[in-house]
């Protein structure tokens, strides 16, 4: 399947306080951001125009970068402000939002406290699949070689890019071996979470999902969580352990891109899509389509 390279793409990026053409968002070769990993993005979803929980993301933003010991030089409610100016001048609706914030190239060594800091919030089409039916039918993880690492070792609180690198290196291996995506364990071999996404089982009609002590405790995560026991779920925080997954009923992850996504199989362990799944999806699709008063006020503006 043919993709138009990102750099390639038409539209609007806001950049360091400004709006400028897609093609021209550009940063050097030896911006700091690239070479040691000082870089913080999030990965945030707009339904109907609206961004969903856009603050909270906007505040994991500015921690995320604090904990990489640099500071996001707005707002926010700059952040915030921007988010939605991206969304209205590309003429999107439904659409994926991705703010990134990186050291520059001032300084090129591992100290780099006097680089700029840059922050650019780029946007793009990507339909929800709320299609339950499709869903229903659940989708296949490996299991990942890579651990999540010890909090002693890591940021592991931040959304920092560097992070992210054994994610990428998991979910390939799991596609070139035919599979959607990866579960991955922690440190000392406990269940943890996906390449990109929560994971969460369901035994009994009560929902148990892993501690998130070692990685980032998602915001869909959380709203789902919420959710669930809004419906009168159950939900169980704890450690689980590789084998107890033949003891599950059904198994499904969540996250922006992911939203509630069922699963069907993890290597040797299946799963049978069902109530508890079905409920999550049309609870997590009422959450987040915008109601006709949000959708007015909009227009009112």
């Amino acid at each position: 399947m043919s993709v138009l390279p990102f750099d390639q793409r038409d539209g609007f990026i806001w950049m360091n306080g400004a709006l400028v053409e897609w093609k021209d968002a550009k940063l050097h070769v030896l911006s700091h951001g690239l070479h040691y990993g000082s870089c913080v993005f999030e990965g945030e979803r707009a339904y109907g125009g609206r961004i969903f929980k856009s603050r909270e993301h906007s505040e994991r933003l500015k921690k995320s970068a604090e904990l990489l010991d640099f500071e996001i030089p707005y707002t926010v409610e700059e952040l915030d402000a921007a988010k939605d100016l991206v969304v209205a001048k590309n003429g999107l609706t439904n659409c994926y939002v991705r703010p990134v914030a990186w050291r520059g190239s001032e300084m090129m060594a591992i100290s780099a406290q006097h680089a700029t800091i840059n922050v650019a919030i780029a946007v793009w089409d990507w339909p929800s699949m709320f299609d339950i039916a499709t869903k229903m039918k659940g989708i296949r993880l490996d299991i990942a070689e890579y651990r999540r690492p010890d909090p002693a070792c890591a940021p592991c609180a931040s959304k920092a890019a560097g992070l992210y690198m054994i994610c990428t290196i998991s979910k390939h291996r799991a596609e070139r071996r035919g599979y959607a995506d990866a579960m991955m364990l922690d440190w000392q071999g406990r269940v943890a979470e996906c390449t990109g996404a929560n994971i969460l089982f369901v035994k009994d009609g009560e929902i148990h999902t892993p501690i998130a002590d070692c990685f980032l405790n998602g915001i869909t995560r959380q709203t789902v969580i919420g959710l669930a026991k809004a419906n009168g779920i159950k939900v169980n925080e704890r450690r689980i352990m590789p084998e107890e997954l033949e003891g599950f009923d059904e198994c499904f992850i969540c996250g922006t891109g992911a939203e509630v996504t069922p699963v069907s199989e993890i290597g040797p362990y299946r799963f049978t899509p069902g109530a508890i799944s079905r409920t999550l999806i049309e609870a997590y699709t009422r959450e987040v389509e915008p109601t006709e008063d949000a959708v007015s006020a909009d227009i009112s503006l």
